[in-house]
């Protein structure tokens, strides 16, 4: 001990705490306590907040920012201003670290909050194999390291400071990894799943070395004392406190958690931080125990919400500061040579890939995905940081080994992302991708269905809309039902393939009790549906990103139909309201990128039309399809067709065709920057396959007596929309193209005052709060039909007043008709009741 105090200065701070009586009555306000804090949390806020901006195209993650903002703002760079030395001066860098050890505390609470140890249960021999691997060979390539440094340098270090190391090696920053793989759109693909599984694991293990590291390391004849005291805590703490907590919240009413609560459940935490703290070992270890033993429920996901971004956005950037300021370059080389910590960095680099490499020789894995695989673990999160820093305070790493290894660690975590988005690309799959839309696919092949869905809302009608696609013998259904949620910064964000055997916890928390609903749904509609087989997933992305893993994970997949629910829903008064603008952008991101055809489906109660309630307990319901032309309408009728199989389905097809007053649209004035066609044979191909695809529902329906054909001939928007008009009301679902690909004149002036252009100019129409329409709505985008979400044709002259002119007075027009009509029409008549 004393050879290693030599070199070291010993601080002694001055605990006066004072208040600032304002810039009258003293020298300098800025050095008393809190105005000094308060300047220097806004000084690392800032400069945290300007590097996460810097590095975001780089794909780095917040922690390699935070810590930077220590370096920089550390006696190394910015610490040689005498404005930065008064401003973080000894005695106010012990300010930093306590606030930010008291962050540390609710965040690693928090952590143990979201932490599910079933995951041990869950994980196979692969990834079980894969972790251990992961953890024995990097800690004996991190004792190595360790001593060969000691055997060059100067000062010296206990050699217990070489577990440390070892330990500090082997770990993989779990949320840290969320955030890379879901930059990188890796969470889906295989190497991402079991990088995830395999981070997983190694965080369970790591506070369990944490826990016996710390008492040994400290003292190791009083280490069994304090081992068997941590032993009893946590026993105590799963058999009784949690019992007693269990209780409180059963007692306690639903979603009514006062203050009182959670102020008691914060206590708990520092309380539980102070008990291991005494016994020997690190005060995370007690918070991060009490955080694990409080049931996931209601109770859980209040803390959550209250403390998840004043502890990672305020509190947390303090605790990486604090270690960034603790880098010392002086002393990096201290008896030895650049070149050798050099090496030491290299090889401690190169831990995590030689053992993902050992265990591509035991597990189905190529080589290349086994050093991707490595790579992916050499992330570093927080609890590696904890593992260096307690060898630090403990006395047992002195700054030269402190530094190196933290050097070593950002060097891991910085370049995970750019090496994996240049080098690794996932493997594709051998077979050929072809079916990527109904209209191409042979009736005696698989339909493969994408159903995304944000809320429990959603799920009632997407499956109603699956059990009419008609599954059979000769062309089943397999349904992947994507739940999306939004990613936050929290550690539970990945992507998760669910077993249809183990679909929930017996304490769901409000997000897990949502998923699990939503995956009870699908299984029982997959058991109802003996031809159907169904694979719950659930998609965690920011929504900004989340169309590219729609996308990617229907390629994956092979699907033909990606189906997503409409970003509005209908009231109680008939009108439409957002549900969450911000998934309208979900979907036109996925209209212009998807590798196959989309349906955007808007439900007005599909699934109560569906229900049995004839006498013979078969369901009845009628389906309408409009059909204008176009690759998109049929696509829309390709799929109507299949649903014409259901026995309890009718379906009434009405084709719009140009009466003799049409105004044709001339090609000069077509956009061709939005994909529509530029010239007349162009239409002309599109029509004449058009009526090829006709004659070939109409043969094949011509014996179907549930299948109805008509032809209406209209000759602007307005006789459309009287002509939809007289159908209100007659049908459960109106089935429409979105119209990509295809100037039509009898709809070009109805698509120059849509509201929602995704839903092209007919399927507008139809979800117009205007229309007053009861029907839900599903409108078509074949794959391959040039979409350009978003855009609004231009065909004619005429200013978007006289348009909204037009609007007017036609929905004016129809709201009348449509009141009056209440009807409905039997399978012999025409749905417009004229013809």
């Amino acid at each position: 001990m004393a050879d290693r105090m030599i070199n070291e200065t010993v601080i002694c701070y001055n605990l006066t705490i004072s208040v600032s009586n304002g810039i009258w009555q003293t020298e300098s306000p800025v050095l008393n306590s809190l105005p000094l804090f308060v300047s220097q949390l806004t000084i690392i806020l800032f400069v945290t907040r300007l590097l996460i901006l810097v590095l975001k195209p780089l794909h780095q993650p917040r922690l390699v920012a935070e810590i930077l903002t220590g370096f920089i703002i550390g006696p190394l760079l910015l610490g040689h201003f005498q404005f930065f030395q008064r401003l973080y001066p000894p005695r106010g860098i012990m300010l930093i670290e306590t606030m930010a050890y008291l962050g540390l505390l609710f965040y690693v609470f928090l952590t143990g909050l979201e932490m599910d140890l079933t995951a041990i249960l869950r994980a196979g021999k692969r990834v079980m194999s894969i972790a251990m691997t992961g953890i024995l060979i990097p800690m004996g390539i991190g004792i190595g390291l360790f001593f060969l440094l000691q055997h060059h340098a100067k000062t010296n270090a206990t050699a217990v400071g070489c577990m440390f190391w070892a330990v500090a090696l082997t770990i993989t920053g779990f949320p840290v990894l969320t955030h890379i793989l879901a930059d990188l759109k890796l969470l889906q693909s295989d190497i991402g799943r079991t990088a995830m599984s395999v981070a997983m694991l190694n965080d369970i293990y790591a506070w369990v070395l944490i826990a016996v590291l710390i008492p040994v390391g400290t003292n190791l004849k009083t280490s069994p004392y304090s081992i068997t005291a941590i032993v009893a805590f946590v026993l105590i703490c799963f058999f009784a406190v949690r019992p007693l907590i269990e209780r409180i919240i059963h007692s306690t009413p639903e979603d009514s958690y006062s203050d009182y609560y959670l102020c008691f459940v914060l206590a708990g935490a520092i309380i539980c931080g102070c008990i291991t703290d005494a016994i020997g070992s690190h005060s995370v270890v007690g918070a991060f125990m009490f955080g694990l033993i409080i049931p996931n429920g209601d109770l859980g996901d209040e803390l959550l919400d209250r403390l998840d971004d004043f502890v990672s956005g305020l509190m947390l950037p303090l605790f990486f500061a604090s270690c960034g300021m603790r880098i010392d370059f002086t002393h990096i080389a201290e008896g030895t040579s650049w070149l050798l910590v050099v090496v030491v960095i290299c090889f401690a680099c190169m831990a995590k890939i030689l053992s993902s490499l050992t265990a591509c020789f035991f597990s189905d894995m190529t080589i290349r995905d086994g050093a991707a695989l490595g790579v992916l673990l050499n992330t570093k999160g927080i609890l590696a940081i904890i593992i260096l820093n307690a060898g630090w305070d403990k006395k047992i790493l002195n700054s030269q080994y402190y530094t190196v290894m933290l050097v070593a660690m950002l060097v891991m975590t910085t370049a995970v992302s750019p090496f994996m988005s240049a080098v690794y690309r996932p493997r594709k799959g051998l077979r050929l991708y072809r079916l990527r839309a109904i209209q191409r696919s042979k009736p005696d092949t698989e339909l493969r269905v994408l159903a995304c869905v944000h809320t429990t809302r959603n799920v009632s009608g997407i499956i109603g809309l699956l059990e009419v696609s008609h599954a059979t013998k000769i062309s089943p259904l397999t349904v992947f039902a994507l739940h999306l949620v939004e990613l936050t910064g929290r550690s539970s964000a990945m992507l998760i393939v669910h077993s249809t055997r183990k679909s929930g916890a017996h304490h769901p928390g409000r997000a897990q009790a949502d998923s699990n609903l939503i995956i009870s749904a699908f299984e029982a509609f997959e058991s109802d549906n003996h031809l159907v087989t169904v694979q719950p997933l659930t998609a965690m992305s920011p929504y900004g990103t989340m169309h590219e893993d729609i996308c990617s994970l229907a390629e994956d997949k092979r699907v033909a139909l990606i189906l997503l629910p409409f970003h509005k829903h209908p009231t109680v008064d008939g009108r439409m309201e957002d549900e969450n603008a911000v998934y309208r952008g979900i979907n036109l991101n996925v209209l212009a990128n998807a590798p196959c055809s989309v349906g955007i489906f808007i439900d007005r109660e599909l699934a109560g039309a569906l229900r049995p309630g004839g006498p013979n307990d078969s369901v009845h319901c009628r389906f309408a399809m409009l059909f204008f032309g176009g690759p998109d309408d049929r696509e829309a009728l390709a799929y109507a067709w299949r649903m014409a199989g259901h026995p309890g389905i009718s379906l009434t097809v009405v084709r719009f065709l140009p009466g003799k007053n049409v105004v044709e649209i001339e090609p000069g004035l077509m956009d061709e920057d939005l994909g529509m066609l530029s010239n007349i044979a162009d239409s002309e191909r599109q029509t004449a396959i058009d009526e090829d695809f006709i004659n070939s529902f109409r043969l094949g329906t011509k014996s179907v007596e549930s299948v109805m054909y008509f032809e209406k001939e209209v000759n602007n928007g307005e006789e459309i929309v009287s002509a939809i008009g007289a159908m209100d009301n007659s049908f459960d679902l109106y089935i429409v193209g979105k119209g990509t690909g295809m100037v039509s004149p009898l709809t070009s002036w109805l698509s120059e005052w849509s509201d929602c252009p995704e839903l092209g100019a007919i399927g507008d129409v139809l979800v117009s709060s205007d229309f007053a329409l009861n029907a839900s709505v599903l409108v078509v985008q074949q794959y391959g039909s040039g979409a350009q979400a978003g855009g609004k044709s231009s065909p004619g002259e005429g200013s978007r007043g006289e348009h909204f002119g037009i609007r007017q007075r036609l929905m004016g027009g129809l709201r009348s008709s449509v009141r009056s009509k209440g009807t409905v029409l039997s399978d012999s008549e025409s749905p417009f009741g004229d013809d």
